[in-house]
């Protein structure tokens, strides 16, 4: 609604007659106020009780009592279509869509003025389908547009890709001699930048016999909002050389266009041009500068101008505290929002959602729950960004009844809170419950999106299924999302890590495009399979390719090089990674160029690395520590770095004492043994139980160790006797170290054969045709001796067997495995 036609609406009630109506469109105004007249009150006669009526009506509405105003209309016994437009424009002033289109229902006699009202209700509403309808009824009704009702109408055009439409109303615009007025092609122009129509914008803004500033902004949106970003910056010079001033709107879209280009040198000059022409007093255009900071990570810049900027509202603060999210800085954040709370901004525009971003990935349930309870207060849990974050946050929280009572209460359930749930779950290690929902989903008529097909095939790779991966492979062509970098890593993911090597690699040469992601995700995929020169070769070849490694990158080189043996590669990358001015070496990082030093008995360099860190050794490379110790028989550093682990206020679950007790069974220790496994008691913690799972005609079959509840056991204890016998003749020697019990030598070596990855093996064999590739999964690592009889076995069936235990792939064939015998 323009301003040009509230004022005519306001003012034709109380104005007199002059002379007789010059048409333009229905009536003919002056622009002197009283001289405006309708000409429905000539009808009436100047019916004095109208006149007054509508006096009273338009004081009630000013005052917002719109219920008193409609019994006043409603006993009016002549009202004329002033009356009427008032009551419908009070309607869509307060959203109520159906009574404002009731009234016009009503109406024997309809200006353009009265369909211009509804049609701009539909365009504030968001309801562009709405406002077109409305308009295409306006024209059979034989009523005529004027240049306002095209502004207004076009005005409602969103990104929802309303270009036949768009076009229509051009050819209505010309037809009717509206396409030299500058309103109208402007809103045009603006029309097709939102319907990513920017070739005909274009060609209109060719053709513009005249052009104002606000044309300049919606090409410069258009373009940059479509990735043009080159293009929107060379329109806006040429703006700057035509002697066109630019408004706020400029500059927000010529810093949104300095986003895409990831220039900050650019968004710098217009942070000075912004202060040379004034607008650094403006809200809107400090909140686009403040955007532009935050989203180029230049957090203390970003802070600085946060507290230089003379206003401040409700986005300010919402930028400011993602930008401390997006960094990492939760505290600070946090800080942030306490400053929000003290101002009198609205509390539903609060950052909710960001803040309880925070809670999801810190898993602070508390933290969570405080941010849950405010948002209730500001009745803001019931907007849609709002519901998803707290299933979001509840969910990676491990609190799955809180998040489904909140998923199952959402008006609506689009894709955002279904992926968000699968997640979580996903990311707590149930597989299978997400894979369910996945189906409930698609059951549901919900399309699933990129973010959703990433969690799911991570749940497929990490029960190692491969035909389900190969079918949420063939829905990710079928719905398009195959060119999408982030669902095409997660495919080259799930194969490496179901042991498809060659399917991974296909699925990164058939990426149209690639990233940093992509390239990590065949750097690890290689890692993963112990193929340390695929790895190193693959990052090699990513550098080359002109993409800098990330943290990412320099990880999986790390973690290759400690499962190979690589140990002067891993302190090349090391070295390289340290001086690396753009990437700061994170803990993992350490913790993986310990493990490489370590697993090669290193041990002095590798606690010269430890003592020389910034931070204090972890949990996770004392354990480092103590596996290779008890590779590499150092007894003394294994008791101490066993101590540091036992002394530790928390530990992730009782690996440190399970391998403590098994470097002391395997040195005949057992009394010592015997009080750790008591001290392990004492703290509560219990070993995590060995089991395998295999996956046969699309079913997961699981075995653990002496497992004799699967239906074919007999079959597979036949199997594995059998084997036995065959492996005997080959010269395999079973090693009674690994049984690790304080009992005799034969029931030691009875006990290993049944160990739960041999059972699955045992079973897919009987369960395969013969020569098939067979896969086995295992949730720990696995022992000496069944990585030695796996070998012969292979040797004996004539099958290449992989193994995937918790820290690396086995590639077994012909009496090989791919690791060499180091891992």
């Amino acid at each position: 609604m323009t301003a040009f036609r509230l004022n005519l609406i306001k003012h034709c009630a109380s104005l007199r007659v002059t002379e007789s109506p010059k048409p333009i469109g229905l009536l003919s105004f002056h622009l002197n106020p009283p001289s405006f007249v309708d000409a429905h009150i000539i009808k009436t006669g100047f019916d004095p009780n109208t006149y007054r009526s509508n006096f009273q009506l338009q004081n009630l509405l000013k005052r917002g009592e719109v219920s008193r105003a409609r019994q006043v209309f409603e006993q009016m016994p002549q009202k004329n279509t002033f009356s009427v437009n008032l009551m419908i424009y009070s309607y869509v002033n307060c959203g109520n869509l159906s009574k404002a289109r009731e009234l016009l229902d009503s109406m024997v006699e309809r200006t353009a003025v009265t369909w211009t009202i509804l049609i701009g209700g539909y365009s504030q509403a968001g309801q562009y389908r709405g406002a077109f309808k409305l308009y295409a009824e306006m024209h059979r009704w034989g009523t005529e547009p004027d240049y306002v009702t095209f502004a207004t109408l076009l005005s409602g055009c969103s990104n929802m890709d309303p270009t036949k439409e768009v076009v229509q109303v051009h050819s209505h615009i010309i037809k009717l001699g509206y396409h030299s007025r500058l309103m109208v092609c402007n809103s045009l122009v603006d029309s097709y930048c939102k319907s990513h129509c920017l070739d005909f914008a274009f060609r209109l803004f060719k053709e513009m016999p005249e052009r104002d500033a606000i044309t300049f902004n919606a090409l410069i949106t258009g373009y940059s909002k479509d990735g043009l970003n080159e293009v929107a910056i060379k329109l806006f010079a040429e703006m700057q050389n035509l002697g066109y001033k630019p408004s706020e709107f400029t500059f927000a879209a010529v810093l949104c266009a300095g986003i895409g280009l990831d220039d900050i040198v650019l968004g710098q000059q217009i942070h000075g041009s912004v202060i040379k022409t004034n607008f650094i007093w403006n809200v809107f255009v400090g909140n686009a500068l403040l955007d532009f900071y935050s989203k180029h990570d230049y957090v203390v810049e970003a802070r600085k101008l946060f507290y230089e900027m003379p206003e401040l509202d409700c986005v300010s603060y919402n930028i400011i505290i993602s930008s401390y999210v997006w960094d990492g800085q939760f505290k600070e954040a946090l800080g942030f929002f306490r400053k929000l709370q003290f101002t009198k901004n609205d509390r539903k525009q609060f950052p909710f959602a960001t803040l309880l971003s925070i809670a999801a990935n810190t898993m602070n349930i508390n933290v969570g729950q405080q941010i849950h309870s405010q948002a209730i207060v500001a009745t803001a849990d019931s907007e849609s960004q709002v519901g998803n974050s707290l299933v979001d946050m509840y969910g990676k929280c491990g609190k799955f009844t809180e998040a489904r009572r909140i998923f199952a209460s959402m008006a609506d359930r689009s894709t955002v809170p279904w992926t968000a749930l699968i997640s979580a779950y996903v990311q707590k290690g149930l597989h299978e419950d997400g894979l369910e929902l996945y189906n409930e989903m698609r059951r549901e008529n919900i399309s699933p999106d990129q973010a959703t097909f990433a969690s799911i095939l991570r749940a497929s790779a990490n029960l190692a299924s491969l035909s389900l991966g190969k079918q949420l492979h063939s829905s990710v062509i079928t719905l398009g999302f195959i060119c999408n970098v982030f669902p095409a890593s997660a495919l080259l993911d799930m194969y490496a890590k179901c042991g498809s090597m060659k399917d991974a690699l296909q699925t990164f040469q058939e990426m149209p495009k690639r990233n940093v992601v992509c390239w990590n995700a065949l750097i690890s995929a290689y890692a993963q399979n112990g193929d340390g020169k695929g790895t190193l070769r693959s990052f090699e070849w990513m550098v080359q390719s002109g993409f800098a490694p990330d943290s990412v990158s320099f990880l999986s080189a790390l973690v290759a090089c400690s499962h190979c043996g690589l140990v002067e590669e891993g302190l090349h990358y090391f070295n390289s990674l340290m001086h690396n001015s753009n990437i700061v070496p994170k803990r993992e990082h350490y913790a993986a160029m310990v493990d490489v030093l370590c697993r090669s008995g290193r041990f002095h360099e590798a606690e010269k690395l430890m003592a020389g860190m910034p931070f204090e050794p972890d949990e996770i490379m004392w354990s480092s520590v103590l596996n290779s110790c008890r590779i590499h028989k150092n007894h003394e550093l294994a008791e101490r770095a066993a101590n540091r682990l036992f002394n530790m206020a928390e530990l992730r679950d009782a690996a440190a004492y399970v391998n403590m007790s098994n470097i002391y069974a395997e040195t005949g220790e057992w009394e010592s043994l015997r009080e750790v496994k008591k001290a392990m008691r004492e703290r509560g913690l219990r070993k995590v139980t060995a089991y395998s799972w295999v996956e046969i005609q699309h079913k997961i079959h699981v075995f653990t160790v002496n497992d004799n509840s699967h239906p074919e056991s007999g079959k597979i204890m036949s199997k594995i006797d059998e084997l036995a016998k065959a492996m005997e003749k080959e010269g395999y020697k079973a090693d009674a170290s690994c049984a690790l019990h304080n009992e005799d030598e034969d029931r030691k070596l009875e006990s290993l054969k049944y160990h739960s990855e041999r059972l699955a093996i045992a079973f897919a064999l009987i369960s395969t045709p013969e020569g098939s590739p067979i896969v086995v999964m295992k949730n720990l690592r696995a022992c000496t001796d069944c990585h030695a009889a796996i070998k012969v076995i292979t040797k004996i069936v004539g099958r290449k067997i992989t193994v995937r235990d918790s820290s690396r792939f086995h590639h077994f064939r012909d009496g090989l495995c791919s690791c060499g015998d180091f891992w």
